[in-house]
């Protein structure tokens, strides 16, 4: 049962999506929603999630669906090359994105331009599935912080943990018995109101952004300190430092580059 009502036209994508995926998603996981009702009601936002599972995304979409939003996503552009797939993905909303390309500017456009519009969007800042061997958040992009900045929509971090019980990270076989518990927290708005009121030119440099997204990434860990019961790392995973690829299986090299 929802626990807040959908409030907007779903479209025949979602109409198909919900009644073929939500009761495969209760039937093989127990979900535990926490604060859920920080989700804004309506207007354009940005929801900033960890990202442990392909699968995540799903749940993403159920906890928001259950809480009278659509999800907007940031999706690779892999993703729309397959006709049908491509097909459907467009009717629903998603957004394509190349990675590490220039054109990733244009998904910038698009995902600003749906905020103001009043959407939902998705973000993972970490850009793809954690590489910390702890598979704590690691250290995030700017593409969350900077659509925050340029539309001044507020930023929901929140936690899942769980997804990667049912699906590993980079495997393709789910364990969907017995059924996993999959808990999402959702936290208070980022503040980034201090940021916003600098000059056009400081809100929008490299340092700024810097700043906001280190909020953004503390704050999803702090909500993924309390599901856990653990601390974090004192200090967060760098792939780049670690020599890490930010493509594919990390443990794969040259391999399944999802």
């Amino acid at each position: 049962m929802s626990v807040r009502e959908l409030d907007q036209p779903r479209g025949w994508a979602w109409t198909v999506a919900v009644a073929i995926l939500k009761p495969i998603l209760l039937a093989v996981s127990k979900r535990v929603w926490i604060d859920g009702e920080k989700i804004p009601a309506t207007g354009g936002c940005v929801i900033a999630l960890n990202h442990v599972s392909h699968l995540d995304p799903l749940m993403a979409a159920h906890v928001l669906h259950d809480h009278g939003r659509l999800a907007r996503y940031l999706a690779k552009d892999g993703l729309f090359r397959n006709k049908f797939l491509g097909f459907f993905l467009t009717a629903a909303g998603q957004i394509p994105v190349k990675r590490q390309s220039t054109d990733a500017a244009g998904a910038f456009d698009a995902a600003v331009q749906a905020v103001r519009r009043g959407e939902c969007v998705v973000v993972y800042p970490e850009g793809t599935i954690t590489r910390d061997p702890g598979l704590w958040p690691m250290t995030g992009k700017s593409g969350a912080a900077r659509i925050a900045l340029e539309t001044g929509a507020p930023v929901i971090p929140v936690a899942n943990w769980g997804v990667q019980d049912i699906l590993a990270p980079y495997t393709t076989k789910p364990r969907l018995l017995p059924r996993k518990t999959v808990t999402i927290k959702v936290g208070d708005p980022v503040r980034l109101d201090d940021l916003r009121a600098l000059p056009d030119h400081e809100r929008a440099s490299a340092a700024t952004t810097k700043v906001a997204m280190a909020r953004i990434m503390d704050a999803i860990t702090g909500l993924l300190e309390d599901i856990r019961g653990e601390k974090a790392p004192a200090e967060r995973f760098d792939p780049r430092k670690a020599g890490v690829s930010m493509t594919g299986n990390p443990r794969k090299k040259g391999k399944d580059k999802r």
